[in-house]
């Protein structure tokens, strides 16, 4: 065969082999067997190896993997992936519909759909190509797991037909069929392997393999249901997954109940019940149903808290329970010295998952549900996640049983445990010497969210603590090759990049930074707070009381903790110590360019949709200039920036108010 008659002949297999994928899994209508399809894609194939430069990056036989990953890249989500909003009762989907209602003054359509069990991912496509995809991660990042995704049949590598947009985002989530985790479990028993526990946390794992080939031969599945962009491609919801499936996306179908639009809440409950009946007829798991606003402006009008959109919500079928015996009540330690006491049972099934241990919370929990051990105890899963003890069979309890008598020494160093007045929990005050604090708040500072440390995770905090290396965070600056190489599994390599990953994290901004050394209730959200208005560990250390509480989002019981952490000279002996290390404690001027004070002071409401300003620009551009972005309207906010296709129900609220209504041209006005 001459190159150009190759040439032709591959593209001709390419769109073939990708229309018969669309036919099998987005419209369920294949036109050729699986023996068919398998001897077309060997064809192209063998012409690939023989002429190469033809072969297109997303050809079709790129599904059968191959690629070597050996490490994920960890990258920043263009658009934050934010979790929905719970609930497990009408009452709350009652509410949100009528908050909803009244935010929109009209009333409003939704989209109900199934809310998957696996791994949720985003798919960015450019140009119609499959370009990159990365998992939910921390919400902000995530890591990319392109290579593995492009063997996932389901998920289109070229896209079908016209009219998508040049660069955009598509999120889903991939799973396991159930059938396919069945026969792979059986397949494992067979050969005398582990088990895999559940398809959710099998998925995870599947997807962050090294070996894309095996990522190929468990034949994940997937939904994508969601596209962002910088234009809409339609107005609604609804209309643009009609367009998505067009393209090739497989996005749930209407023609099988697993979306529909819902104009009232009398429906909405409708597709609850039939789902709760029909959910064990899938092929797979489902925990719930998510219901969103099907107009895109009114999602933009009803906008974000600071986790999730206020236009969805998702409502969780009720969990499973079962019953077990509770065999031990032992202590674990927190890195805060937090004592946990945990529930040890007799190993059950639980929703997919073999169940061992059950947190018991506090001692009052144990007070209130009177558990014992010895006691036939109620267990379920918490969110699905979590197993927790919410009941006792007392008819079960032995004759001989004595009620539990909680600890009064800590399990792991013996000092006297406290327990402070107003808090559930009991507390080991030996932050300096308990065990599990020391290695608990070293394996907190070196967490992704906070000095992200690459090459040192918590096995290897253990393994250098026992070592007797380090004993605390700053101990970690002060490592050095020849202490690293005596130790198991740490090769030169493995030692250089610890090392590396050490020096690299000196560059890490004050903000983080301020979250690892791990100060009580200060979180990331809070960190950045403090890092931002105070702009240096000095002057938050110089801090009174009221200073900090005037601080947006700080309050008393945080004031408190920041106070007393600065009181103990051992923790301003450890900053002192990791300022003079190199670690960043003041904000870096470079990030405040182009601010001013203009704004200081003065609240905004944003709202509609904008010409010369992305809601986020906008936003941007009052924190930038001193101003504060408020969500929702009341007498304290000093003006409401409205946009086209602002509610009625919003501008009347602000005129009963009296805030300001101004337009964007007269917002850059004010920044001028």
């Amino acid at each position: 065969m001459q190159a150009e008659e190759a040439k032709q002949r591959i593209a001709e297999l390419t769109a073939e082999l990708n229309q018969h994928n669309y036919n099998y899994y987005q419209v369920d209508a294949p036109t050729i067997s699986d023996f068919e399809f398998d001897q077309l894609l060997k064809q192209l194939q063998d012409l690939e190896a023989k002429f190469p430069e033809f072969a297109d990056q997303l050809s079709p036989t790129k599904r059968v993997g191959g690629d070597i990953t050996k490490k994920f890249e960890t990258v920043e989500h263009r658009y934050p992936m934010l979790s929905l909003g719970n609930s497990y009762n009408r009452e709350d989907l009652t509410d949100f519909d009528e908050r909803v209602q009244k935010l929109a003054g009209r009333a409003v359509e939704y989209v109900c759909e199934l809310k998957y069990d696996g791994v949720a991912i985003g798919i960015h496509y450019k140009n119609g190509k499959l370009e990159r995809a990365v998992t939910r991660g921390d919400g902000s990042k995530g890591d990319d797991i392109t290579a593995n995704v492009k063997t996932i049949r389901s998920i289109p590598l070229q896209l079908l037909g016209i009219g998508y947009p040049d660069d955009f985002e598509i999120r889903g989530e991939i799973f396991y069929p159930l059938s396919v985790f069945s026969r792979i479990n059986e397949e494992r028993e067979r050969d005398e392997e582990p088990l895999l526990a559940n398809p959710r946390n099998a998925a995870s794992g599947t997807l962050k393999m090294q070996d894309s080939s095996v990522v190929a031969s468990r034949q994940l599945d997937s939904y994508l249901y969601y596209i962002l962009g910088e234009g809409k491609v339609a107005e609604q919801h609804f209309e643009t997954l009609d367009l998505a499936r067009k393209w090739g996306f497989k996005s749930p179908p209407k023609e099988k109940n697993m979306i529909a639009k819902c104009n009232s809440i009398d429906e909405i409950f409708e597709f609850i019940d039939f789902w709760e009946i029909h959910r064990n007829e899938l092929d797979f798991e489902i925990d719930g149903i998510v219901i969103k606003v099907n107009d895109y402006h009114l999602q933009e009008e009803l906008g974000y808290t600071a986790k999730s959109p206020r236009w969805a919500i998702a409502y969780k079928y009720k969990t499973a329970q079962v019953s077990t015996l509770l065999n031990e009540i032992t202590y674990q330690v927190g890195r805060t010295g937090a004592i946990t006491p945990v529930a040890n049972l007799q190993p059950v099934l639980l929703a997919g998952t073999t169940v061992k241990r059950a947190s018991l919370h506090n001692a009052d929990q144990i007070e209130k549900l009177d558990v014992r051990e010895g006691d036939t105890v109620l267990v379920e899963k918490g969110g699905e996640i979590i197993p927790k003890i919410v009941g006792v069979d007392l008819n079960k309890r032995p004759a001989d049983s004595q009620p539990n008598a909680y600890i009064t020494h800590c399990p792991e160093c013996l000092s006297a445990l406290n327990r402070i007045e107003g808090e559930a929990q009991h507390y080991c005050p030996n932050v300096w010497s308990c065990p599990p604090q020391i290695k608990g708040k070293m394996a907190h500072f070196i967490s992704r969210k906070a000095m992200d440390i690459d090459g040192l995770g918590e096995e290897t905090i253990q393994q250098l603590y026992e070592a007797g290396l380090i004993n605390n965070i700053s101990d970690i600056y002060e490592l050095t090759k020849d202490q690293l190489l005596p130790l198991e599994r740490m090769a030169e390599k493995s030692a250089n990049n610890l090392l590396d990953g050490v020096e690299a994290s000196k560059k890490i901004p004050f903000e983080r930074v301020l979250f690892a050394i791990g100060i009580r209730f200060v979180g990331e959200t809070v960190a950045k707070k403090l890092a931002k208005h105070f702009k240096s560990i000095q002057s938050i250390q110089q801090a009174t009381f009221e200073e900090l509480i005037a601080v947006d989002e700080i309050g008393d019981k945080i004031a408190e903790s920041v106070k007393h952490f600065f009181q103990e000279d051992k923790n301003k002996e450890l900053i002192d110590s990791l300022i003079d290390k190199g670690l960043q404690f003041e904000v870096v001027e470079d990030d405040n360019i182009g601010s001013t004070a203009i704004l200081q002071g003065a609240s905004f409401v944003v709202s509609g949709v904008f010409e010369k300003f992305s809601r986020d620009e906008l936003k941007k551009a009052i924190e930038l200039n001193g101003g504060k972005n408020v969500g929702s309207l009341s007498a304290k906010t000093n003006y409401l920036i409205a946009g086209d296709k602002m509610g009625p129900a919003k501008k009347e609220k602000a005129e009963d108010l009296g805030i300001k209504i101004i337009s964007e041209d007269d917002f850059i006005q004010l920044i001028h």
